[in-house]
């Protein structure tokens, strides 16, 4: 890969040491965070489905909110007084109805979001570091969700939020929620990429009409034009989301049992992986033929070894064992 960067004409990637890797996770403990790994029983079900989902998340709050249906709503940064008045209201009327908001606690529509649903549950998913306040006038209501909501973040904390990552934020989103209500958003705004990503995801996409007078309305009306459905209040949404509850709970059962079937295979599987390995480097395919175990679960002791120090990773996906 450093080969093909350089080729590229850019910078070969820089992969973490073992050292910083472990300062990290001690930042995160210090942060009072905690790491959501793909795969694991506690990483939301739904974004497990995307073929692109985050590794891991970082995450501090309250992480009972993943177990419910969540819709996201998302717009405008500069959204007019009336939307924001809006979109408060329809967090807060969906909350009642015991979904969970979803947002990208960015200035207007999200902001507004969030503040309708503080008190029924709301996720703000950050495009920075977890411990990072952008925009900064919404730090008060970023630490607010630490404690009586939830915040995510695939950036490392510290991190400052580029133009770069917003898009793999707004999959985040897009990726956890049933589906998606758009309350004003200009054409080509990232309230539209959002919406897209949901549907490619085969979730739901909602959007609230507006004035065709209106700069900040197009996207949406644009939105309803192209298929999405028009909503007007919080019954709409409840009514568009109806079907998706039965796949949201198959979701979370198949990757609850997934989950489980992996940490129990590989309570199995550590003894033939640990005789398959030595200091040789093998491929991870060859392992999991000749071991015989789910892929999950070979995957999972090595996970395991690896944390422990006795594992070394090697170019093209080969594996050893660390010498003792």
């Amino acid at each position: 890969m450093p080969d093909l960067a350089r080729r590229g004409g850019g910078a070969p990637p820089r992969l973490f040491g073992r050292d910083e890797a472990e300062r990290e996770i001690a930042r995160v403990e210090k942060l009072g965070a905690k790491y959501l790994a793909l795969g694991q029983g506690l990483y939301p079900p739904l974004l497990a489905e995307l073929e692109d989902a985050p590794p891991l998340l970082m995450s501090k709050g309250n992480l009972n909110l993943l177990d419910r249906i969540a819709v996201a709503i998302v717009g405008a940064r500069n959204a007019s007084a009336a939307a924001c008045r809006f979109a408060r209201g329809l967090a807060y009327d969906l909350g009642q109805q015991d979904l969970v908001v979803v947002s990208g606690l960015a200035r207007g529509i999200d902001s507004a979001a969030h503040d309708g649903s503080l008190e029924s549950g709301t996720i703000g998913v950050v495009a920075g570091g977890i411990d990072v306040f952008y925009p900064p006038e919404n730090e008060e209501r970023q630490k607010a969700l630490y404690e009586r909501g939830l915040v995510l973040a695939e950036m490392p904390p510290g991190t400052e939020p580029r133009a770069r990552h917003f898009p793999y934020r707004n999959r985040i989103i897009a990726g956890i929620s049933a589906g998606t209500v758009v309350v004003e958003a200009a054409p080509r705004s990232g309230s539209l990429i959002t919406a897209r990503l949901a549907a490619e995801a085969g979730r739901e996409v909602m959007a609230v009409p507006g004035s065709p007078l209106d700069p900040r309305a197009q996207g949406c009306n644009q939105l309803i034009r192209d298929g999405a459905t028009l909503v007007q209040n919080a019954a709409d949404v409840v009514e568009e989301l109806r079907p998706m509850e039965s796949r949201v709970k198959s979701a979370t059962a198949h990757y609850d049992q997934a989950a489980k079937d992996a940490v129990s295979g590989a309570e199995d599987a550590l003894g033939l992986v640990e005789e398959l390995l030595g200091p040789s480097p093998v491929p991870v395919d060859e392992i999991i033929r000749l071991s015989g175990a789910p892929s999950g679960a070979v995957q999972m002791v090595l996970l395991e070894l690896d944390l422990a120090g006795r594992l070394d990773r090697h170019a093209g996906g080969k594996v050893s064992l660390r010498p003792a």
